[in-house]
């Protein structure tokens, strides 16, 4: 991994059904200029419902017509997904066997892992694609620390 050829993301976990299309394809759109303009290769996603499903599915598509680029999945722990429900739990698996890597900060969750999650997402990447709406958020504390760490931040 390069720093400055890489990407994270951050953003909350409900995403209003009226803003899911066009919010897609600004992340399509805005993910497809980094690669072709600015030759990032390493996306990094947290593996949450919500956004993070969202980003890992715009990465997974741009795969297709850039075959160059990485999924790297960051995850708190390894038993994220057990109180999911049977939809979620069959595209979190979806993503998972199509990621290119996949990165544990915690074997188990406890009240740090998702704040371990988020450090290394931000600490990976010199860009950080935002979807923040609540400023009480995990989302927020995230983009706030991005900040501090020099991110070139994308706000959608």
């Amino acid at each position: 991994m390069i720093y400055n050829l890489s990407c994270s993301f951050t953003g909350h976990r409900k995403l209003p059904s009226a803003e899911y299309g066009t919010l897609k394809k600004q992340l399509f759109e805005i993910c497809e200029k980094l690669i072709v303009s600015n030759s990032v290769n390493y996306f990094y996603c947290g593996g949450a419902l919500g956004f993070d499903t969202l980003a890992a599915n715009v990465i997974l598509s741009l795969k297709e017509k850039h075959p160059e680029i990485s999924l790297i999945l960051v995850l708190p722990c390894k038993d994220q997904a057990v109180k999911w429900n049977y939809d979620n739990k069959r595209e979190y698996e979806y993503i998972l066997s199509y990621a290119d890597d996949v990165i544990y900060t915690s074997e188990f969750y406890d009240d740090k892992c998702m704040q371990k999650r988020n450090k290394y997402l931000v600490d990976s990447s010199l860009y950080m694609i935002t979807y923040l709406r609540k400023d009480m958020s995990g989302t927020k504390a995230t983009r706030n620390y991005a900040v501090k760490q020099n991110s070139i931040i994308i706000d959608l």
